[in-house]
């Protein structure tokens, strides 16, 4: 693997084009940090697209 300069010093960052990493930071152009609240994650964008299951 190889080492990406954006990572958080761990060692076990994967972090995708968009900048998110695996553990749910985001490289904000200066350091990694969890993102602010307003910024949802890819997967809870696309989670909240999709309609929930209704019991009835």
């Amino acid at each position: 693997m190889t080492e990406d300069t954006r990572c958080c010093g761990t060692g076990t960052c994967i972090i995708n084009e968009d900048g998110f990493c695996w553990c749910g930071q985001r490289w904000d152009g200066e350091k990694m940090c969890f993102p602010k609240h307003e910024e949802s994650l890819p997967f809870e964008a696309e989670a909240a697209d999709k309609p929930k299951d209704v019991l009835g």
